[in-house]
């Protein structure tokens, strides 16, 4: 019989860094969509609203 012991595995760093140049251009696109989304909407409950009868 082995009492040999397996050394502790040591976790990966993660792999999501704030500091991440990247990370950071995708949020900041992701945010800049989301606004152009809500603005697109608004004009088209605007337009409706505004459509002469």
């Amino acid at each position: 019989m082995t009492t040999h012991r397996a050394p502790a595995r040591r976790s990966a760093p993660p792999l999501t860094d704030p500091g991440r140049p990247v990370e950071r251009a995708v949020t900041a696109a992701l945010v800049l969509a989301a606004l152009a989304g809500f603005a697109w909407i608004c004009g088209m409950v605007y337009t409706v609203v505004q459509w002469p009868r």
